[in-house]
């Protein structure tokens, strides 16, 4: 023979377009007298008004008290129906209601002009018992939820009630751009002459970029801007003025050094005999133009579409990469090459005319590759380089930055194998490593990882 389950381990929870999950245990609410035939109890879960040609719909879960024993709840029974009443005459007396809405990482809960006191509780598992004094403003009152991997819910009590009204479970991401910038210790560099080398893990360096934002960048060699995304490893260079994060290729595997921190060589382009060639695009005869891709952007293009163009919704399209083709001179030396005669300050300053994202149309994929300047900014100098710094590989390779057109042929920047030469240029049709560069879009999220190589942030990619 069943016995009944006593109201006591019964949980309900009701919730509406106005009124978020108001949970309770069963016996808690109002008790009324039973009108279906055989009822031997009967509870009053919420009371409301309705206007004239107005509807609204209700959901009802009905569950076990998880806290509920074996001899509590086993091998009994509860039978229940749900009964609408609509009474032309009923007047509303002290309804409370609260109605959550989140915005970034900030719940707010609506409340009736009646509340006067409420308590609430954060909870990632079950429903919790509202333990905080809640500060009510203008009949609200809003909680600070935390980046976490679970999902999260606030339960409010009002008016000290019994009644637990809690909102829908949210999902509050890892930002990856806050994560590295939690506890760095952000320093300004003034000194560009000599390199930059040795341990920096724990300093992110500031900036300003062509956003108008500032840029945070690693410097020197950190151990802490190691990233894992689309099955790949890369290298943090910095967060750009719009949030969205900058990585470098470093590999199947996190290799420091080696020719597996390429993805293959190329040229930058087939031809080197007029300065056009030293567009990531070019028209001929024209100093900015954009009709025909360099080599090197097809040999990207054809490596992310066969490894990335699934995951193209976590990366940023506005950002792009700088192909800076400005010249104050006759003889087309660049401005880079003017900067590094006179061992000026990098900048990661960007005129329309040399900017290629996929937002201005100039790209046909949101990929590129670094910059002299931000090789600069990375700690190499002028004069030379060191191995002792996070974009030494012991390979040549490319960057996108224009360096001349001296005697009929046109020069692009590049970083050497050797460390004493750090970065040099040669005619666009050498044959030198490619590193793909791209760009994380602001609001990714990480599922774990400290950015060291042995446990990389790992970018959430569902």
């Amino acid at each position: 023979m069943h016995h009944s389950l006593n109201a006591d381990y019964i949980k309900v929870a009701l919730f509406s377009d106005t009124v978020d999950n108001i949970i309770s245990t069963l016996s808690d609410n109002t008790s009324t007298t039973p009108t279906i035939s055989g009822a031997y109890e009967s509870y009053n879960l919420y009371t409301g008004s309705l206007g004239a040609s107005e509807s609204k719909t209700y959901h009802l879960k009905i569950w076990v008290d998880y806290d509920a024993t074996v001899e509590q709840a086993a091998n009994k029974v509860y039978s229940s129906k749900i009964n609408v009443i609509a009474n032309p005459e009923t007047t509303i007396i002290d309804t409370l209601e609260a109605q959550f809405s989140l915005s970034d990482k900030t719940l707010t809960a609506n409340l009736t002009n009646n509340v006067t006191s409420a308590s609430y509780c954060v909870t990632t598992d079950n429903i919790c018992t509202p333990n905080t004094g809640a500060s009510i403003v203008n009949n609200s009152f809003s909680v600070e939820l935390q980046g976490n991997n679970n999902k999260q819910m606030v339960c409010t009590k009002l008016n000290g009630t019994s009644k637990i009204i809690c909102s829908n479970l949210v999902d509050i991401k890892v930002l990856l751009n806050d994560t590295i910038l939690a506890n760095k210790d952000i320093q300004t560099r003034n000194n560009f002459t000599s390199t930059l080398e040795g341990d920096t893990t724990g300093i992110i360096y500031q900036t300003t970029d062509w956003t108008g934002g500032t840029s945070y960048y690693f410097a020197g060699n950190p151990s802490d801007n190691w990233v894992y995304f689309a099955g790949y490893y890369w290298r943090i260079i910095r967060i750009n003025g719009d949030k969205s994060i900058r990585i470098i290729y470093q590999g199947e595997e996190p290799n420091i050094t080696g020719n597996n921190t390429i993805i293959g060589t190329s040229r930058y382009n087939e031809e080197d005999n007029l300065s056009e060639y030293v567009g990531f695009k070019y028209t001929l005869n024209q100093q900015y133009g954009y009709e025909v891709n360099s080599t090197i952007l097809n040999v990207l293009n054809e490596w992310y579409e066969s490894n990335l163009s699934k995951y193209e919704q976590y990366l940023d399209p506005y950002i792009g990469f700088c192909n800076d083709r400005n010249s104050n001179s006759n003889d087309f030396n660049y401005k880079s090459f003017e900067n590094y005669i006179n061992k000026g300050e990098p900048s990661l300053q960007c005129n329309e005319e040399n900017l290629f994202s996929k937002t201005n149309n100039k790209l046909k994929n949101p990929i590129g590759l670094i910059t002299l300047d931000e090789i600069i900014f990375g700690g190499y100098s002028w004069n030379g380089g060191t191995s002792n710094n996070y974009l030494y590989t012991d390979t040549l390779y490319w960057t996108m930055t224009p360096s001349k057109y001296q005697e009929g042929q046109a020069y692009v920047w590049y970083v050497h194998s050797i460390p004493f030469f750090g970065t040099m240029s040669t005619y666009v049709t050498s044959n030198l490593g490619v590193r793909p560069v791209i760009n994380l879009s602001a609001d990714v999220g990480i599922l774990s990882g400290n950015g060291t190589i042995d446990d990389p942030y790992v970018v959430q990619t569902n």
